[in-house]
């Protein structure tokens, strides 16, 4: 419960310095049929892979090792999503990804 309430008052405070309407406007783009290119797909399900089994570990203390085959997939279309929006941070990042993702996978299965 602790975590929740941490969670919520750190979003609150975050959201309200940034502005509440601007968040929101950001995130009606999801609704925007034009948002949803080949790369901002690819994009999304990358992030929510990721959330997947971050949540879980950290919350609960669950590996769900297996999903990491999803997430080398998707950080490596992300890679090439970052070239097209030219976000070198987000090229390093997933390549970093991969190194966690293949390493979580080889320690499981050897």
């Amino acid at each position: 419960m602790k975590y929740i309430i941490g969670f919520l008052l750190a979003i609150v405070i975050l959201y309200s310095i940034i502005g509440w309407k601007k968040i929101f406007k950001r995130y009606k783009m999801f609704l925007d049929k034009k948002y949803w290119t080949d790369y901002n797909t690819i994009e999304f399900a990358a992030w929510f892979t990721k959330a997947i089994i971050i949540i879980p570990g950290l919350v609960f203390g669950i590996e769900l090792w297996y999903l990491h085959f999803l997430t080398l997939i998707t950080s490596a279309l992300l890679i090439w999503a970052s070239m097209k929006k030219n976000l070198p941070t987000l090229i390093a990042f997933n390549t970093i990804w991969i190194c966690i993702s293949l390493t979580i996978i080889i320690r499981n299965i050897w």
